[in-house]
């Protein structure tokens, strides 16, 4: 079987390579290396055919790599709530071209099986309901989440208008090993360890009570291998941990000082999925605690080494744009 994954040398796309080799699959990646490292997959470098090429950029032609695929794992994406507000043009042509783009390249296969899309639960912004159902309202609240809403709604229509059998899973707070180090201010994870490696207080927004579903990323990839396995199309599923923790937990479980930050707005005070569905369907649950998860990202905090060190000041210069735009509206 051939399997093709887009944004494979990223975060979540890697260990979905680890689980597809580790299935006998012949994978193909492809990534433009904006967040992705070759490093990620270096492992696989005898069993993996590795392309750079850019999803969102229509001089590229796709259509010859997905001729014969059976299944493809669509990750590639950009990410963080900051530079989605700085430069939304850029999130569109990535999150919702480059998904039309690898839509209309799978369309042309024979064979293809199953086309898993890897959206976010920030689609559901603020929710009214927790844990949070797929059956929610869709309220993104900055055009990360918007893009990632858009680029689903895109799966879902070509999966109903060309009879494509697609899947959507959406994501709660993904974290493991290979998270992106550098780059713009974002997921706490990487926030926290490199200012634990550093001796520096853990910036603690609000009163730290907010609670995430932090889902372990070998979950999730377990997730999107159980939907492409199935009969199941046309279907969305949230993918989440069965349980929500607080980011002052979290912080008695890494150690270290703390620092209070102000709160940000437009995020909600807890993100908690309904998994029943994923559960009753797909026969799914997550296997790695929070406490065992917590314990694999400390015994390989060196990975954050060289990631930026975060403070108060340069969080509050980082995030002016934010709550100058989804702060209280006058």
């Amino acid at each position: 079987m051939k399997a093709i994954v887009t944004g494979g040398a990223g975060f979540i796309g890697s260990h979905m390579v680890d689980l597809l080799v580790a299935n006998n699959y012949e994978v193909l990646v492809i990534d433009n290396l904006a967040n992705g490292r070759l490093e990620n997959i270096a492992h696989h470098k005898e069993r993996v055919k590795f392309i750079q090429a850019d999803i969102g950029d229509y001089e590229v032609s796709l259509d010859s790599h997905f001729e014969d695929v059976d299944y493809v794992f669509h990750y590639a994406a950009l990410a963080d709530i900051v530079p989605s507000i700085n430069n939304p043009l850029k999130y569109h042509r990535a999150n919702v071209d480059g998904t039309v783009r690898v839509l209309e390249a799978a369309k042309k296969s024979k064979n293809l099986k199953k086309f898993v899309y890897a959206a976010s639960s920030s689609c559901y912004g603020i929710p009214e309901i927790y844990p949070t159902p797929e059956s929610s309202p869709i309220k993104p609240e900055y055009p990360y989440a918007h893009t990632k809403t858009v680029g689903e709604q895109y799966v879902m229509h070509w999966g109903q208008v060309y009879d494509m059998p697609v899947v959507s899973m959406r994501f709660f707070n993904v974290y493991g090993v290979r998270h992106r180090t550098s780059g713009t201010y974002g997921a706490v994870f990487g926030v926290f360890l490199a200012q634990l490696l550093n001796n520096k207080p853990l910036t603690i927004v609000g009163d730290g009570n907010q609670t995430r579903d932090f889902t372990y990323v070998t979950d999730i990839v377990e997730a999107c291998y159980m939907a492409s396995q199935s009969d199941i199309r046309q279907e969305i599923f949230n993918v989440g941990s069965d349980n929500t923790y607080s980011v002052n937990h979290l912080v008695d479980l890494l150690g270290g000082k703390r620092q209070y930050i102000p709160k940000r707005p437009g995020e909600p005070d807890s993100t908690y999925a309904d998994i029943s569905k994923i559960k009753s369907v797909l026969g799914w649950t997550p296997k790695v605690s929070f406490e065992d998860g917590v314990k694999i990202m400390l015994e390989n905090i060196e990975q954050w080494r060289e990631a930026p060190v975060w403070d108060e000041s340069s969080i509050e210069e980082a995030t002016k744009d934010w709550f100058e735009c989804l702060g209280e509206k006058k």
